[in-house]
């Protein structure tokens, strides 16, 4: 392996840099070269020069999406850390929001609903950067990025050449993207079209709707949506906090399952044989079939909050089937442990995949 050179400044280069303080899960062994990439243009040169160099990298954001081996990255992690937001009203009621990869998106989510402008609100307390948001078309509460994203700056790695694409040139899907699955670009700077209303998105989501106390398809003043997410968010362990076990997660870790209309048939047949007739399967649309709830199968094949993994170091999360936490001094093995039993256990009830969502780093499940 040919060691790569980065000298610009805005750049830290370090080696041995263990990568579980780097992920919301606090897992993951260390990186031989670690890259503290503070602007694009650092960015742009040392994955330039890992690829001219032939060195396997990775390519680390929030840490909020990933699950990295005990063993570590043996190439280059480039960590985005770059900031910088500005606002462009060409035009009327609307504001262009364009923000840096590395920026939190949560802080950026913080400052549009300050500002009074609509769209992101539904999307608070997701942690993470703002780059990873549209490679998985981040969602929650009823929105989605596609809705408001305009475009993304990006460095093409097969070609070297910073590109934009607009968002329909990203394949933007439920909880995916083609950038999504794939190295072959890097994010390095987002757009989003905003309404300077003060007012949200229509509320789509029921239990946001009726924690708002409105009917779904109203518009409600973007504070009281943010709060009311957040609100929603902690009673779930889906806010960082330092201090609770349950938020050392990636999140949801299993996708909602997505089935053709024939497949989800023949699968809502063998779930109600095991459930029973009169109980009802969550369900909802999707193009071409429909979508199941991967939580509600979780604990209907017997996997309840707090369920635990290999020694008590990880489990359910508490709060939420979704999310596998780390309880301190777990490894990731255990927490993939889990996950396979997890699935499996699924798929040996009712005959549904789960599919892992967070990316993984020199591991499978």
């Amino acid at each position: 392996m040919t060691p790569v050179t980065t000298s610009r400044p805005g750049t830290d280069v370090r080696t041995a840099v263990p990568l579980s303080g780097y992920t919301t899960l606090r897992l993951g062994g260390p990186a031989t070269r670690f890259i503290e990439a503070k602007t694009a243009r650092t960015v742009v040169d040392a994955v330039r020069a890992a690829d001219e160099a032939g060195e396997p990298l990775l390519v680390l954001g929030g840490g909020s999406n990933v699950l990295v081996s005990d063993h570590g990255f043996n190439g280059t992690v480039v960590h985005v850390a770059t900031k910088g937001m500005t606002e462009d009203c060409t035009t009327p009621g609307l504001v262009q929001l364009t923000a840096e990869a590395g920026e939190n998106w949560d802080d950026v989510v913080a400052k549009t609903v300050a500002a009074g402008l609509g769209g992101l609100e539904c999307l608070s307390g997701i942690p993470g950067l703002v780059g990873a948001t549209p490679v998985q078309n981040v969602g929650a509460y009823g929105v989605e990025i596609s809705e408001v994203l305009v475009s993304v700056d990006l460095l093409d790695r097969a070609s070297g050449e910073v590109r934009t694409l607009t968002a329909d040139q990203l394949g933007l899907a439920y909880r995916t993207s083609v950038l999504k699955g794939t190295d072959r670009a890097v994010v390095l700077r987002v757009r989003f079209e905003l309404a300077d209303t003060g007012l949200s998105m229509p509320i789509r989501y029921a239990e946001l709707a009726n924690t708002l106390g409105v009917v779904p398809g109203e518009r409600v003043p973007v504070d009281r949506v943010r709060q009311s997410v957040l609100d929603l968010r902690r009673g779930k362990g889906m806010v960082l906090d330092e201090d609770d076990h349950d938020t050392w997660s990636a999140g949801s870790f299993f996708t909602n399952p997505v089935l053709p209309h024939d497949e989800l048939q023949e699968a809502l047949a063998r779930i109600a044989a095991q459930v029973g007739a009169d109980v009802r399967i969550p369900q909802y649309p999707a193009d071409g079939g429909g979508k199941l709830s991967a939580a509600w199968l979780i604990e209907r094949a017997g996997f309840a909050k707090g369920y635990p993994g290999p020694g008590n170091r990880v489990s359910l999360s508490h709060s939420h089937t979704l999310a596998l936490t780390n309880r301190g001094d777990g490894t990731t093995a255990d927490l993939l442990s889990l996950a396979r039993e997890v699935r499996d256990g699924v798929h040996k009830v009712f005959g549904v995949q789960l599919e892992a969502e967070p990316v993984l780093v020199g591991i499978t499940l």
